[in-house]
């Protein structure tokens, strides 16, 4: 092997039956890749990994010991056995994961140990179980809100690192009848709705949004409940928690955002600053980090 590809190291025995193989890649003991599968730059496959045929690897990409990539699965229709696997740029697949056919993990995803993916995995996500869920993102900052103590209180909420991105105290009403909260437009809301829809009945292990806007401004609210948004504008990432309708964020354009870790209970309400409009979604992370020039 190491005479077919330079700059490639390929342990004695391990068993590779590929010749596309970046250089600087790493291939440890006992590993079996079979003559399908195309391996990027700087790869480092560990010790007893199989690499299925139809797996592509991008460059930097860490493969644990004992991972398994793109096997055969009798849970998985035959239209997708022999689909292409890819595994994009500096992703990692940790010890004894398995990664069903036919699936994507974006870049920079994490992999847990023993996770099993059934379904793609997003750009920079960090996933793990059987079968594996997202459970956060890589290099996020998780913003110390503690909402629900700050409900109605006129202590300075945190500051978010995502560009433009701002959490805002909504006025909170509460007596012996119950308790109240509002907003009016032009003096609590940054921009004037001209839509509005709400998210609710969502199961803990589902992702919603996984898109940026173009121009169009959002202004969630959890009205009861929690859920947490992921917010990512091509260099920073913030997590924030919404857990109370006394704290609303806006979210402006270009910024990446990702709702998940609802609450069985959860229902968010968003205003929006236009009408529906196909066009002002981007819903590939890529072509988002193009669009706001993050490259």
């Amino acid at each position: 092997m190491n005479d077919m590809v330079q700059d490639v190291f390929v342990h004695p025995q391990a068993l590779v039956e590929t010749t596309r193989i970046g250089p600087g890649s790493r291939v440890a003991a006992f590993a079996h890749i079979l003559p399908g599968a195309v391996i990027g730059r700087d790869a480092n496959i560990c010790d007893h990994v199989f690499i299925e045929n139809d797996v592509v690897i991008d460059d930097d990409v860490f493969i644990g010991p004992n991972a398994t990539l793109g096997s055969f699965s009798r849970t998985r229709p035959a239209s997708v056995q022999h689909a292409q696997t890819s595994i994009r740029k500096g992703a990692t697949i940790g010890a004894n994961a398995v990664v069903l056919p036919g699936l994507t993990v974006g870049p920079g995803a994490m992999i847990g140990a023993g996770a099993v993916v059934t379904r793609d995995v997003p750009s920079n996500a960090v996933v793990t179980g059987n079968p594996a869920r997202i459970v956060g993102y890589v290099d996020v900052l998780n913003v110390p809100q503690q909402a629900t103590s700050l409900a109605g209180s006129e202590k300075e909420l945190p500051k978010l690192r995502a560009k433009g991105a701002t959490l805002h105290h909504l006025p909170l009403i509460v007596d012996l009848r119950g308790a109240l909260t509002f907003g009016e437009v032009e003096k609590h809301l940054p921009f004037t709705p001209k839509r509005f829809f709400v998210i609710y009945d969502v199961p803990n292990m589902e992702v919603r949004g996984e898109h940026a806007h173009k121009t169009l401004h959002e202004f969630l609210v959890c009205v009861k409940g929690s859920c947490s948004i992921m917010l990512d504008d091509g260099e920073y990432r913030d997590e924030v928690v919404l857990d109370t309708p006394s704290v609303g964020l806006h979210v402006p354009p270009k910024l990446w955002r990702v709702h998940y870790k609802y609450s069985a209970d959860a229902l968010t309400l968003v205003l929006a600053s236009d009408v529906y409009k196909a066009e002002d979604y981007i819903r590939d992370y890529q072509q988002f980090k193009e669009y706001v020039g993050k490259q």
